[in-house]
């Protein structure tokens, strides 16, 4: 039974830091490329940053420079380190694992509001 089960999320400030981390199990891990998208409400769910299976990180271009990728094989995780957050940082932050077939998680609200 495939599983991504994503937690970190919450509520922080403008400016401050979350880790989201998805633990991921049910399918080879080291195969998938693995995603963060995220959907703030009345939008559309957009990728966030993807992280190959050879490591290979790829960011959207309004997260580049903020948010860090990474995967541990070993564990059968990946996270997603935020930095400098804004308010237009707020959605449900959902794992994706993508081979042949897609698998989701069911998502982590992260919401960035003083």
């Amino acid at each position: 039974q495939v599983q991504l089960v994503e937690s970190g999320g919450g509520l922080v400030q403008p400016g401050g830091s979350l880790r989201l981390s998805c633990a991921a199990s049910g399918f080879t891990f080291n195969l998938y490329a693995m995603a963060w998208y995220r959907q703030a409400p009345g939008k559309q769910r957009e990728l966030v940053a993807v992280i190959s299976s050879g490591g290979t990180p790829n960011y959207a271009v309004s997260v580049k420079g903020r948010f860090t990728i990474s995967r541990d094989n070993a564990k059968n995780t990946v996270n997603l380190q935020m930095n400098s957050l804004k308010p237009e940082d707020t959605a449900i932050y959902y794992c994706n694992a993508k081979r042949i077939v897609i698998y989701w998680g069911q998502g982590t609200q992260v919401t960035v509001s003083s």
